[in-house]
């Protein structure tokens, strides 16, 4: 076929093969992932992206290549040629290259289009964002595969709708891909992420404040770091809104983010765990009440140049997805699912001791788990070790698998790093506001009653329990006695370090 002598040159050809080369891999490989079903987020990524930039590369070469032969030959040829190329199509070398131009821009707007519609959705999906960069999102991955929203793409919480935070999303993504190609990244993630979408434009997307629960049951089961492993319940009624749900959001733990007023605050420190004040507006009224921590020393000034954050979800509900359970709770739910035997002496408080440590990399603290617990039983409690191997090796695989679900050495991940902000066991939570240390210029007070977010029903061993009517909470019990304690200091004091 004859064709322009101005596309007979090295960097033409060299051009061509590149791109017919990058085109015929991109094919085996497109048929390999959809027909054969062996598609992968690596192998999505070589098809889509990387490939195609090759096969794009190589296509810029032919035209690069044809200008500059064309330029060698205006040179050497004695008569002045013409500014841009003429195109006779009764040349018919004109006529060959014009056919194959046109085919090949067909099929490369065919491929591109379809290119672009696969990137898309693959940069868009789960094991995109999960398992690509794998050191570094491994945790999140992890704890969100086994969280409520497991069925939920990461890109309708962190990204939403809307052409602008998608274009915002992958500027922050290139940023990200070469911090990990540069292995220039903090371990631990520093969070709270100050660039996450508003709540209203992604969490109440399905959690529409309006259709709230008014107010539920929740059944906690403990098990006692004792020898027995004694079981200790609690009933609560979760007061996330007011006793009838026609009242809306009037009172309750949702009131918070009522539409009809806004709670703001300043924090002391980036992780919004130390919160030094605190401002009531009703949007209706136009009441307002500002409230200052009096344990929390802050000036006029430092005050004023503070970030002030309105409260939404995302300030209680801080780990919807990924969130990391502490040693005890993870092992209290084995414990609850038969995983853990519940006849292996004092296996709980062996387990914290253990557990209590930090480890340099997971298989140290696999090994570390399995031979301290069975040096354990095989010294101090020989004759039960003896006829029990089986029931403690197979609990000794579900401590470890609790550790290796919650808990990432290589990016310093833990319960505490991470702390879950809802609720008050094993973080300040709820008491960064509600501590009784918060007061107004006119001596209002932001309480620390307990009965405020929950009433207790139900409390005590099984066959031991004690109850109360579903109007009436029952003062809390300790299930150790460590008499009035429990009032007096917070209860992640004692529960963060995992007694």
């Amino acid at each position: 076929m004859k064709l322009p002598p101005s596309s007979k040159n090295w960097l033409t050809i060299i051009g061509s093969i590149i791109a017919c080369i990058n085109l015929a891999i991109i094919i085996v490989l497109f048929i390999i992932s959809t027909i054969f079903d062996k598609g992968s987020t690596d192998l999505g990524l070589f098809i889509y992206i990387i490939l195609p930039g090759f096969m794009i590369l190589g296509l810029l070469l032919i035209p690069v290549g044809m200008i500059r032969a064309r330029k060698e030959q205006s040179k050497l040829s004695s008569r002045a040629d013409a500014r841009f190329p003429r195109i006779d199509l009764n040349d018919q070398r004109h006529m060959n290259a014009f056919i194959i131009f046109t085919i090949s821009t067909i099929i490369i707007l065919f491929l591109s289009t379809l290119g672009s519609f696969k990137a898309f959705h693959m940069t868009e999906s789960v094991e995109f964002c999960g398992t690509l960069c794998h050191e570094v999102m491994e945790p999140e991955h992890t704890a969100y595969l086994k969280s409520p929203h497991a069925n939920v793409a990461c890109v309708e919480c962190h990204v939403g709708s809307g052409a602008s935070w998608y274009v915002k999303s992958k500027i922050s993504g290139m940023h990200q891909v070469i911090a990990v190609m540069t292995n220039n990244f903090s371990r631990p993630i520093e969070t709270p992420l100050h660039d996450l979408r508003p709540a209203m434009e992604t969490c109440e997307k399905c959690h529409w404040p309006q259709k709230f629960y008014a107010r539920s049951l929740r059944t906690i089961k403990y098990f006692l770091a004792d020898s027995a492993n004694s079981e200790w319940d609690i009933i609560l009624q979760m007061k996330t809104g007011p006793e009838y749900s026609d009242l809306g959001l009037s009172e309750g733990i949702h009131w918070h983010i009522n539409p009809a007023i806004d709670v703001s605050y300043k924090s002391e420190n980036d992780k919004r765990e130390i919160i030094s004040y605190i401002k009531y507006t009703d949007k209706i009224t136009g009441e307002v009440h500002t409230y200052k921590n009096e344990n929390i020393s802050v000036t006029d000034s430092s005050l004023a140049a503070s970030e002030t954050r309105s409260m939404d979800c995302i300030d209680c509900h801080n780990r919807p997805s990924h969130n990391y359970s502490s040693p005890s709770a993870y092992f209290d739910k084995a414990m609850l699912t038969g995983e853990i035997s519940n006849k292996i002496p004092y296996i709980k408080q062996v387990t914290m001791g253990i557990l209590s440590e930090r480890f340099s990399d997971k298989d140290t603290a696999m090994m570390k788990i399995a031979d301290s617990i069975t040096d354990h039983y095989r010294s101090e409690l020989t004759g039960f070790y003896d006829t029990n191997k089986e029931l403690l090796d197979n609990s000794i695989a579900s401590i470890q698998k609790g550790f290796a679900q919650n808990t990432f050495p290589s990016m310093g991940v833990r319960y505490d790093v991470y702390p879950e902000l809802i609720g008050h066991q094993e973080s300040e939570g709820c008491f960064r506001c509600h501590n009784d240390q918060f007061k107004s210029e006119t001596g209002r007070v932001i309480s620390k009653d307990c009965n405020l977010c929950h009433s207790i029903i139900g409390q005590g061993k099984p066959g031991l329990m004690t109850y109360s009517s579903i109007r009436e909470s029952l003062e809390f019990e300790h299930p150790v006695d460590i008499g009035t304690d429990w009032k007096e200091i917070n209860c992640s004091e004692c529960h963060k370090s995992l007694y």
